[in-house]
């Protein structure tokens, strides 16, 4: 039987499409450049370009921020001006513009006996600035706070209004809160004896404790205070084990940060049989897994 020399095999076809890793790294910059850029005219007009206009379409793709939630708790934008007298004075008294042209007030309704009120300032979408980025810097802090209310937060506060009774006359804890939503449904509905809303981006405290100051008449006797708190720094003494609950919305997203936040959990915690720690938080592939 004769013999012949095989065929070569083909070579595998070279893959052209990206690596996914790196596409939405780059999309995820893009969006942070618009942003950076947004209110600069000279960079829109750039924006305009059909190249940039497909790279906005793309962004769309990834995962990120939802401009309206989820729509768990019925809520709308009123204008600043729109605020009570005494509530319009707080936001105006604040001598590093919370409560400026770049901000908008959310009333949210909540679905709960007697369907309290609670107003939250947020920035305007978009409004994220070059000193917002500096400060991050010089505080080793992210600035995810200031950029919207995250989804998440929007679940963990309808999730806290449906067991409120677990907050009954409580002492709670937010973690890396931005702009405070869960803290104050907390505070307005549940009659928690305390209620600390913490973030560790000054900027972003700021924003909470003006929140806070608006809503004060919706807390009844529910004592709510804000607070610089960084998780990798020591706790005040008074503070160590003793939050019967603590709660957080999207603070696993920064593998970076899960060793502190979890020490913080820990130190923070009171030893009981009853206490505990709730964590909301889309699933994400680099993110915290859970059992």
């Amino acid at each position: 039987m004769g013999s012949s020399t095989p065929s070569p095999s083909p070579a595998p076809p070279q893959s052209t499409a990206p690596d996914r890793g790196a596409s939405n790294a780059s999309l995820r910059w893009g969006i942070l450049r618009r942003a950076l850029l947004a209110r600069s005219s000279s960079s829109r007009a750039s924006e305009r370009t059909s190249n940039e206009q497909q790279k906005k379409g793309d962004t769309n793709e990834i995962s990120r921020k939802a401009s309206r939630g989820f729509n768990l708790i019925e809520c709308h934008a009123l204008p600043i001006s729109l605020l009570s007298k005494s509530q319009e004075n707080s936001l105006n008294g604040n001598e590093n513009g919370v409560g400026c042209q770049k901000d908008v007030n959310i009333c949210y309704k909540l679905p709960c006996g007697g369907s309290p009120e609670v107003n939250v300032v947020y920035r305007r979408e978009d409004s994220l600035e070059l000193n917002d980025i500096e400060a991050s810097n010089r505080y080793n802090i992210d600035t995810t706070g200031l950029v919207c209310c995250w989804p998440s937060e929007e679940v963990l506060a309808f999730y806290c209004i449906n067991h409120s009774d677990m907050f009954r006359c409580k002492r709670v804890l937010e973690l890396g809160s931005g702009y405070g939503l869960a803290g104050l449904v907390i505070a307005a509905s549940t009659n928690a004896d305390e209620v600390v809303i913490s973030d560790g981006n000054p900027q972003v405290v700021e924003y909470i404790q003006q929140n806070i100051s608006m809503n004060a008449e919706t807390f009844g006797r529910t004592k709510v205070k804000s607070m610089i708190l960084h998780w990798d720094q020591e706790q005040a003494s008074d503070m160590l084990n003793s939050f019967d609950i603590i709660v957080a919305s999207d603070c696993t997203f920064f593998k970076q940060f899960h060793q502190s936040l979890a020490r913080v959990v820990k130190s923070l915690l009171k030893y009981s049989e009853t206490s505990q720690a709730i964590f909301l938080s889309p699933k994400r592939v680099d993110g915290m897994r859970y059992p």
